[in-house]
């Protein structure tokens, strides 16, 4: 996580700081995150928390309905009356009462520790005087930031991923890409699911930047600066080359100009220049645990040293397939 904010430390990326990085004991955070997003602020920035309860404990009852595990020890009080709503045994205001009383409890706490320091707060704690929270300017910057809708998918990502992690025990090999829907997927139980959109799930560890040329990138369907998966070792590649060119590792977020435009990447091997850029997003995926961790660690090596050496590897015996050592022009300054 420190090395994540040792570049443009912005308020974006320590949001998504919060999201990606740390174990999870529960999706709580993630919802709280959800709601956050989705209410915005207030007009003196205190959200009360009957007014938080509704979004934040539907987010909750959402995401029960396609994944009853939800929390890695007991389920609780607050869980079976989330899933007593999602029944039909009771209304809205049942939901919110118990949310209040149940919900919050240790979430409101816990949002800012990612194990080290964050640097700033988006909420104040003032449930003893004020019943609520409080949202700060640091909150206020980031929702009226360009990126607040990529921030939302980008937290939906990390709650998938990480719920069907428990939900399959951390298997490994956890997650693989479907090309034709441009999302990552899972055998669970016998039956093949869709995870998450690739590029909501890696977004966040690019810092919402293209891999290449560092120029803004968006995950949000139809904008006009959508970002491309790109295959970083060319998908082209795979007959000729014994690594699984499909796997976590080699997929990164890029613009469409280095993807596919006249001076961009297209088919060609990447500078070995770019490997250190690669090794450090992957190592992004290790620092934050579950489930593309696992997965990126089963495709290439359990240490740092193995991984390094993997990338290098397959790098070296693209080039000797199809010598290319493409680079980018960069568009902004480095994001990673």
């Amino acid at each position: 996580m420190g090395e994540f904010l040792s570049v443009e430390p912005t308020i974006e990326n320590r949001w998504r700081a919060i999201i990606l990085f740390g174990r999870n004991t529960a999706s709580f955070k993630f919802a709280l995150g959800e709601a956050l997003l989705s209410t915005g602020t207030a007009p003196d920035d205190l959200i009360r928390l009957d007014d938080l309860a509704l979004p934040y404990g539907k987010a909750i009852c959402r995401h029960l309905r396609s994944a009853p595990k939800q929390i890695t020890t007991s389920a609780g009080k607050f869980l079976t009356t989330c899933s007593n709503w999602n029944n039909g045994a009771i209304d809205d205001e049942a939901l919110q009462g118990a949310t209040v009383r149940l919900g919050f409890n240790n979430v409101i706490d816990a949002f800012h520790n990612i194990g080290g320091d964050l640097g700033v707060r988006f909420f104040i704690d003032e449930r003893r005087e004020n019943n609520g929270i409080r949202l700060t300017n640091e909150f206020r910057r980031l929702t009226a930031d360009r990126q607040v809708a990529d921030l939302r998918q980008e937290v939906e990502a990390r709650w998938r991923l990480v719920e069907t992690a428990w939900e399959l025990g951390v298997a490994v090999p956890l997650v693989s890409y479907d090309p034709d829907r441009v999302a990552f997927g899972a055998d669970l139980r016998g039956r093949r699911i869709i995870v998450t959109s690739a590029r909501d799930a890696l977004n966040g560890y690019q810092k919402g930047s293209c891999f290449y040329c560092f120029r803004p990138i968006s995950i949000v369907p139809g904008a006009a600066n959508l970002a491309d998966v790109d295959h970083f070792i060319p998908h082209a590649l795979s007959a000729r080359l014994p690594s699984h060119l499909d796997g976590v590792w080699n997929l990164v977020l890029a613009c469409c100009d280095c993807n596919r435009g006249v001076k961009g990447k297209m088919d060609r091997v990447p500078s070995a220049k770019l490997l250190a850029r690669l090794h450090t997003r992957n190592e992004f995926f290790i620092g934050s645990h579950h489930p593309l961790r696992e997965t990126l660690i089963a495709q290439t090596g359990s240490t740092e040293r193995d991984r390094a050496s993997y990338l290098q590897r397959v790098h070296r015996e693209a080039m000797e397939l199809r010598v290319a050592d493409w680079y980018p022009v960069p568009k902004a300054e480095a994001a990673f």
